[in-house]
């Protein structure tokens, strides 16, 4: 097979086909395309019921929230998890407190159900509970001049932070779970619970699937390739229904030093890899720790990029990196699960001229027994997409032996495969698109939604992706064969349609954004990144960049059906240098939870010089710190 057109190209051509960039009626056409007209009258989303915000700006020093909610702060950068942990104190930091502290850079946030009383996961995970659970929470990355005191910049930081300060950063990344309950209204974290866990740099990890043992994978600290020590770049991820937490490491690359040309020559499988992620070293690790020099230890790269398992209800339980979901700049992983079918999860690589794959499990989904479900994510089908531009698509198996997927082309077998997933992709036809962040199925309807956050590397037009540039990026709403509730996500095929086109309705060229009639100044956004349903079928939208255009990043509301279909309304602003991520509900929808990550992350801005300190006070010690915000409604009832 040969490679399809890229995203953008094929997607220009669909959209001009239906017009709908046409003119400046456009924004109109967009509510009157066959798809609109087909979703009126069918299972209807809540219209988004708030006042909306207005227009902020990129240096607006706090957050803001829809009037008639709450937004506080439930936890923050060094706060206590682990029993005996002490407070946090950022001028006293060490690594032996920090592994047993809230995590840097916040991110992905997943909420599992508590029972009171309850011993098996089962009967946790069926009772819905919504006042208490477990809070699960990535810890993304580190900004060393904003984490310590005497950096001027992040270039200054790398080139000078100390053996101890690295080790503050490897046990700061990774994955937090934390305890929740909520009492009188106000959620608080559960002190000393049982449950609390930290996985961070160093933290052993246990390697399942088809690279498991592999000749790439070992290294001379783990002979077997069965074993690896730690997890960083923790971006989105996804909740199982069987209790667990997936989540994706992303930008890999940035902890790895190599000389490419000399690893060339030892290793050249590894030095395409290295190409393939565009390794260039934002960090100090490699002077502490060899394993992050390639040329020193040429698999160890090999060895992150995956999705992980996460277990929270099993505080003695090992993770695992799940390779048969293959390898990448993971975003997240969004599973689809019905019982009686196989599992499907939906993952995007973040990174321009990346793609978007699916995983179809061996097995059947067993909905009543969770442990039955354990492994279930080892065995099955990886596929890529591939669009076309008349708004149909294929999904092409990345199976060792198919297509161009052989030893010639320097797949020996499916390790090599999932190992380098991005070339094999690419070879095989998937589509290349702009930046795939999140993607997430709405259960009502079996609609899948992708995030394409944008990209300006883009010089031409493709499919799904319309415009070149695409600094703004666009929201794709996918859908499987079958009727809207029993749609076959296991299938080959599908169709696509574009929700929306993000940036300013009255901008021009790649910048003009398409939205239905009835968008506010406030309401249109750029950059989707991080998507999540409420239990009224609504899209929440999180962005990651809109300081681009000079406006805060946050969060929008919008229905997917009806008259309000796409039209989206703003409900949280984020402060000064943030951007929002990890937007998860309680299954009631009472409650919203949020990251607000890397506050005060401006040019310029260090920790002795911060332009914010939020969540403190102006006039406090502390250093701006990532945190978690739980949104109530005043009063009660649903959010939103």
């Amino acid at each position: 097979m040969t490679p399809s057109d890229s995203f953008p190209v094929i997607a220009h051509r669909f959209l001009t086909r239906r017009a709908l960039l046409k003119g400046a009626a456009s924004a109109a056409l967009l509510t009157a395309t066959p798809l609109s007209r087909l979703m009126a009258g069918e299972v209807e989303a809540a219209v988004p019921g708030f006042d909306e915000l207005p227009f902020y700006s990129s240096e607006e020093p706090v957050h803001h929230v829809a009037a008639g909610h709450r937004a506080d702060i439930l936890i923050s950068w060094g706060d206590p998890i682990l029993p005996g942990a002490p407070a946090f104190d950022p001028f006293a930091q060490s690594a032996a407190s920090q592994v047993m502290q809230f995590g840097y850079n916040c991110d992905f946030i997943g909420y599992l159900p508590l029972k009171d009383g309850a011993a098996a996961k089962a009967d946790h995970l069926a009772s819905g509970e919504s006042g208490h659970g477990l809070l699960c929470v990535n810890s993304e990355s580190t900004y060393p001049h904003l984490m310590f005191a005497g950096f001027a910049d992040s270039d200054v930081a790398k080139a000078n932070v100390t053996a101890e300060q690295i080790a503050i950063e490897q046990a700061s990344v990774g994955h937090s779970v934390i305890e929740v309950k909520r009492e009188g209204g106000d959620w608080r974290v559960v002190a000393d619970s049982a449950y609390g866990r930290r996985f961070h740099a160093s933290t052993p990890f246990e390697i399942s699937g088809p690279a498991r043992g592999h000749a790439r994978m070992k290294t001379a600290a783990d002979g077997g390739g069965t074993l690896v020590s730690g997890t960083f770049q923790n971006c989105a991820g996804g909740v199982t229904p069987w209790g667990t937490i997936l989540s994706g490491e992303e930008n890999i690359q940035g902890y790895f030093v190599c000389d490419r040309e000399a690893l060339a020559v030892s290793h050249a499988r590894e030095a395409m890899s290295a190409a393939s992620f565009d390794v260039k070293t934002n960090s100090s690790w490699h002077r502490t720790d060899k394993r992050f020099d390639m040329n020193a230890e040429p698999h160890e790269f090999n060895r992150f990029g995956w999705v992980i398992e996460v277990d929270p209800y099993d505080p003695t339980s090992t993770p695992k990196k799940r390779t048969a979901l293959g390898r990448m700049r993971h975003e997240g992983a969004t599973v689809v699960a019905t019982d009686g079918l196989p599992v499907v999860v939906y993952m995007g690589d973040d990174q321009a001229m990346e793609c978007v794959y699916k995983f179809v499990s061996a097995r059947p989904y067993v909905a009543a027994d969770p442990a039955a479900n354990a492994d279930i994510l080892d065995e099955g089908i990886l596929y890529v997409a591939q669009f076309a531009d008349d708004g149909t698509g294929t999904w092409l198996p990345l199976v060792h032996g198919h297509g161009p997927l052989t030893a010639a082309n320097g797949f020996d077998d499916q390790g090599d495969v999932v190992i380098d997933l991005r070339r094999a992709a690419k070879l095989l036809g998937g589509t290349e698109t702009d930046r795939p962040e999140d993607i997430e199925t709405q259960p009502a309807t079996g609609r899948t939604y992708i995030a394409f956050t944008g990209g300006t590397e883009r010089e031409t037009t493709g499919p799904a992706s319309p415009r070149a540039p695409n600094p703004f990026g666009h929201v794709v709403e996918l859908m499987h064969p079958g009727e809207d509730g029993a749609r076959d996500h296991t299938a080959t095929t599908f169709t696509w349609d574009i929700l929306f086109l993000a940036g300013d309705p009255d901008g021009e060229a790649e910048g003009k954004g398409v939205f239905p009639e009835g968008v506010s100044k406030a309401g249109y956004l750029v950059q989707p990144d991080n998507l999540v349903f409420d239990p009224a079928g609504r899209l929440w939208i999180a962005t990651d960049g809109a300081k681009g255009i000079k406006s805060a990043d946050g969060l929008w509301a919008c229905a997917l059906s009806g008259p309000e279909r796409a039209v989206t309304r703003h409900f949280f602003s984020c402060p000064r240098g943030s951007e929002m991520t990890g937007p998860c509900f309680t299954p009631d929808g009472t409650t919203l939870f949020v990251s607000v990550q890397h506050p005060g992350y401006e040019k310029g801005a260090s920790f002795d010089i911060p332009t914010s300190r939020w969540p403190a006070a102006d006039g406090s010690p502390m250093p701006p710190r990532p945190s978690v915000v739980a949104i109530t409604r005043e009063g009660g009832g649903p959010v939103g």
